[in-house]
């Protein structure tokens, strides 16, 4: 932003800003002294807002706008070349105060002796700024050029500017006759106005944009009048008739518009775009010879239309309606400044009736009812905003029964002080059991607080965030309450993720420590600046002397990173508050007691993984660690031998449970969440748990906390093709909003909003993607946007339908397309690329699939590279080179235009007949798993290229086992399965099949049947 002395020097060189005088503003500007009225255009928003780059910015964009700095001479505006003045609002008392009752506003500004613009920065901890311009100098469509330009500067942008001198008279047509002197004929909307001067502002806030505003504000206004016809007045910006007009003059005239009670509003919006059409607007003016008539004259004028008006009660209109149009808040933020809301106060002319103003902005319209102050006028102004506010969005679509989930959790509880009770209750219990033996609750508290303890040391406290690299084990749960019980927060990184992944997020979270478990410690992952402390090494007891810092509500819990649409992965942050909410139902709904075994099956990067972390270990029950990586013998093994009690995965995971052939005892519940649950796989888990067993379908994204809707699966009663994601949880709440931001009726389409307790705190150093995310409903409720496309159906339960965007789940893993494509660009031959999940004609099944324009783009290279940044789940799994990426007529990819990369997989191979048994009965194997013909499945073919990721490749794994391998060789085939992952053709399979079965003269005949 250029410094204010460059703006001074520009300004002494800059030839004087002058343009003249229009009837209107002449008019205006012969109110009586006090009443002219005032335009102000407030912007809320969260975050800070320094004074002096405010009053710095301000300066700046009045060179670019020099209609900010005006004063009347005579009949011309002329440039004074002082910018208007930033004043500070100070406010005793906690939060912000309501804008539109400030004293401020009430002030009034002066034509002659200025100033006619000023700003108001309203302090404390989210601001507000007000930009107020004296109506005679700029219409409201100019103090949105001024505003914006001042944001721009804050920004460091280039400034658009509006330094053109055009008035109302170079805009308009020829006039056509003889304008009409508006006559004091209707009663005023709200009756009888206060003596007082004191404007008085009602603000309300709707959910939505909608269509034909103006038409369905005057139909649902008509009625109260009182009159079987209603008039009102309609302002015209006239920047219409000149789009390329960049002027702050007041250019708007209000047009005369009558509507019929009982007409709807479809009919009043044709009429009002039809007088549009036929400019009457235009015509409606102010006659040009009243610059003829001297100030001091026309102002006894003035005041005597508006003694009269007061007395009479009468007005040239019912109501004034305003719309300022739509504007995108992100315009009026900066870095530090989130702008949440935009809306006009404005005060009334003389013979003014009641104004409506209104503007939408952030998915809401926002209105404002202004009128004189006095008895009964805001309770009557409540009214008419009430009917406004029912006839736009119906309070019946408002609320919804399933929305009262308020349940009492304690105000201080945190996982942290129920763990550390727990521990005393039950300290020789066992609270984790793995391979490598088990852990009791004392030794884990004893642990995990040496842990604590040994981060304090290196400097570590609440508000940090630790890294946590380590497998699936004991020690990892240790590290992980002793991050927690450092009053910190732990940051889960999955071994298995790329190294240069894993630094980026570690330097992206600022992480001043990592906790790594060997061999990990190996591994490059940890950037300069973050201490390395290894688990291996820290003592098992805590020194005598340590005393745990205080945990509260407030504090972060965890940081989980996510995909990100803008090519890096972005940290959802979680309180405390939301966790323990989460665990307080969830372990009632579960059923989690002291007899709980739950087994930990998802990765610690996942946010699932919490459900095992913290709900066995606050109840008293039992953690169970599989050892090693999941695969079906792991499972089998799990499911028999463990014992486990309560399950939670996805439901991908859930599908290769119930094809292992094991029929496991005592399962109590299975929660799938995750992904999308198909009836036929609940029908099938249920058959394999028995029916003493309870199968829930839990909904959640990272952003609320693990799971926020719940529904316990019915056969009788679920019997569409996917089982509902269910009901709000304690203490949350779900609404489905359309694309225009309004409250849908049951049954209709809309995406799912998520608010309530469990809402994360924010992205970690993302304010701009927070609050795109994480907005607010007119009633002040915070949700974030999922971007599911729900219903709530006819039982009322939500109903997961698809995506409103390109995101995509993997094994549970939510991924970002666009994400994997910055990846691929950053390759030095790729110059752009696009991925799309597709599938092969004929199969659900979809896989990643990656397209390229590039000279000499080398798919398997790039496979490679993309493999070296990204988690292996997001690696596409085919990668075409092509042209170009065609486009549709809105600018996204074509997809149906794209080649398909399977093309060639759909001739067949070749290789049937020189097979021999053990290949063709892998083969088969492969063939099932991924629904695709055993002839077109080259021996040489990458598993993933067929569609395979890593659950359908334990799948294939324990297909080959069950039916060529044998349970006898088993485990020498499982111990190869590191070469199988790295190598995945139906060949390598064959060959470490014969391996492991050593002289096995033939394959079985169901294997080659």
């Amino acid at each position: 932003m250029p410094s204010t002395v460059d703006s001074v020097a520009a300004r002494r060189a800059a030839p004087v800003f002058r343009r003249p005088v229009s009837p209107v503003e002449w008019w205006i500007a012969a109110h009586p002294k006090g009443t002219a009225p005032v335009l102000q255009i407030a912007v809320e928003g969260v975050g800070t807002l320094d004074p002096d780059r405010l009053a710095e910015a301000v300066a700046v964009a009045s060179d670019a706008c020099p209609g900010t700095r005006l004063v009347r001479k005579g009949r011309s505006w002329v440039d004074t070349g002082r910018p208007p003045a930033v004043r500070r609002v100070t406010h005793e008392g906690p939060g912000r105060p309501r804008v539109e009752d400030l004293a401020e506003l009430q002030e009034p500004l002066h034509d002659r002796s200025g100033p006619t613009c000023e700003v108001l920065l309203v302090g404390g901890p989210d601001p507000a700024v007000v930009f107020r311009a004296a109506h005679a100098v700029m219409d409201a469509g100019g103090v949105l050029l001024w505003a914006s330009d001042v944001f721009r500067a804050l920004r460091g942008e280039p400034l658009v500017g509006a330094p053109d001198t055009v008035t109302e008279t170079d805009l308009l047509p020829p006039l056509t006759g003889k304008p009409e002197a508006p006559g004091l004929v209707y009663p005023a909307l709200l009756g009888e106005r206060g003596k007082a001067r004191r404007t008085l502002w009602l603000r309300r806030t709707v959910d939505g944009y909608h269509a034909g505003l103006i038409a369905r504000l005057a139909t649902v206004i008509a009625p109260l009048t009182g009159a079987p016809e209603a008039r009102f007045s309609v302002p015209v910006n006239l920047r219409r008739y000149a789009p390329e007009t960049r002027s702050t003059a007041s250019l708007s005239h209000s047009l005369p518009f009558d509507v019929p009670v009982g007409q709807d509003w479809e009919q009043t919006h044709q009429r009002l775009l039809t007088l549009l059409a036929e400019q009457r607007d235009a015509q409606a003016r102010l006659d040009p010879a009243v610059l003829k008539v001297p100030i001091p004259l026309l102002r006894l004028m003035n005041g005597a239309l508006e003694s009269k008006a007061t007395k009479s009660n009468r007005y040239a209109s019912h109501a004034s309606l305003a719309h300022l149009g739509r504007v995108d808040v992100a315009g009026f933020s900066t870095g530090g400044f989130a702008a949440t809301a935009l809306f006009s106060l404005s005060t009334a002319p003389a013979g003014g009736p009641v104004e409506i103003d209104v503007v939408e902005c952030a998915g809401h319209t926002e209105i404002v009812l202004s009128w004189h102050d006095g008895p009964g006028v805001a309770e009557r102004a409540a009214e008419v905003l009430d009917h406004i506010e029912e006839a736009l969005s119906p309070k019946t679509l408002r609320t919804w029964a399933a929305n009262n989930t308020a349940h009492p959790v304690p105000a201080e509880a945190t996982v942290v002080a129920v763990f550390t009770e727990q521990a005393v209750a039950t300290p020789d219990a066992v609270a984790v059991s793995g391979p490598d033996g088990t852990v009791t609750y004392a030794e884990l508290d004893r642990r995990s607080r040496a842990v604590a303890a040994a981060l304090h040391g290196h400097g570590v406290g609440p508000g940090d965030v630790v890294g946590v690299l380590a497998d699936r084990t004991a020690a990892a749960v240790t590290a992980i309450w002793g991050v927690l019980r450092a009053g910190a927060a732990y940051l889960p990184l999955d071994v298995q993720h790329p190294d240069a992944r894993l630094a980026d997020i570690l330097t992206d979270a600022g992480a001043p420590v990592c906790l790594v478990q060997r061999p990990h410690d190996l591994r490059r992952v940890v950037p300069d600046g973050c201490a390395t402390v290894v688990l291996d090494e820290l003592p098992g007891e805590p020194p005598a002397d340590w005393r745990e810092p205080a945990v509260t509500p407030g504090d972060l819990a965890y940081v989980i990173y996510t995909s990100g649409s803008t090519g890096k992965p972005k940290g959802v942050e979680i309180e405390h508050r939301s966790l323990q909410n989460y665990v307080a139902w969830a372990t009632r709904e579960l059923g989690v007691d002291t007899t709980t075994r739950m087994p930990l099956l998802t990765s610690f990067a996942f946010d699932v993984s919490c459900t095992s972390i913290f709900l066995p270990l606050l109840a008293g029950g039992t953690l169970l660690l599989p050892g090693g990586d999941l695969n079906h013998a792991t499972l089998r093994r799990l499911l028999t031998e463990d014992a486990p009690t309560v399950l939670t995965m996805t439901p991908s995971l859930l599908e290769l449970i119930c094809e292992l052939d094991v029929r496991p005892a005592g399962v109590r519940v299975v929660a799938a969440a995750g992904e999308v649950l198909r009836r036929s796989l609940a029908l099938r888990a249920l058959e394999l748990f028995g029916p003493q067993c309870r199968l829930f379908n839990l909904y959640g994204p990272t952003e609320a906390t693990i799971e926020v809707t719940m529904h316990l699966f019915d056969p009788a009663r679920d019997t569409a093709a996917g089982v509902p994601i269910g009901v709000p949880t304690d203490n949350c709440t779900a609404h489905v909003l359309d694309a225009q931001h309004r409250f849908v009726a049951p049954g209709e389409a809309g995406e799912l909003h998520i608010g309530g307790v469990q809402l994360a705190r924010g992205y970690r150093g993302r304010p701009d993607l927070t609050a795109a995310r994480f907005v607010r409903l007119a009633d002040g409720t915070r949700v974030y946007r999922t971007g599911d496309i729900v219903r709530v159906s006819p039982a009322g339960h939500i109903e997961f339908l698809t995506r409103a965007d390109d995101q995509v789940k993997v094994l549970g893993n939510r991924i970002e397309p666009a994400e994997i494509a910055q990846t691929l660009e950053d390759h030095p031959a790729v110059v752009r690329a696009a991925v799309v999940p597709r599938g092969r004609p004929g199969h659900d099944h979809k896989m990643l699939c990656a397209y390229v324009v590039g000279e000499g783009a080398d798919p398997a290279e790039l496979q490679a590279f993309v493999a070296e940044r990204l988690p292996r789940y997001m690696v596409p799994a085919t990668v075409t080179v092509v042209g170009e990426l065609p486009r549709t007529v809105n600018g996204k990819i074509d997809v149906r235009a794209l080649p398909d990369p399977f093309a060639a997989g759909d001739e067949p191979a070749g290789h049937e007949d020189g097979r021999d048994a053990v290949t063709r009965a892998v083969a088969g194997v492969w063939a099932t798993t991924l629904g695709v013909d055993a002839d077109r499945l080259p021996d040489d073919a990458d598993f993933h290229h067929f569609g395979g990721d890593s659950l359908l490749m334990l799948s294939m794994v324990a297909g080959v086992c069950r039916e060529i391998v044998g349970t006898a060789h088993e485990q020498r085939f499982m111990d190869r399965l590191g070469d199988i992952v790295r190598q995945p053709t139906i060949e390598r399979v064959a060959a470490i099949a014969r391996e492991a079965r050593g002289d096995t003269p033939a394959v079985p005949a169901a294997a080659t049947a």
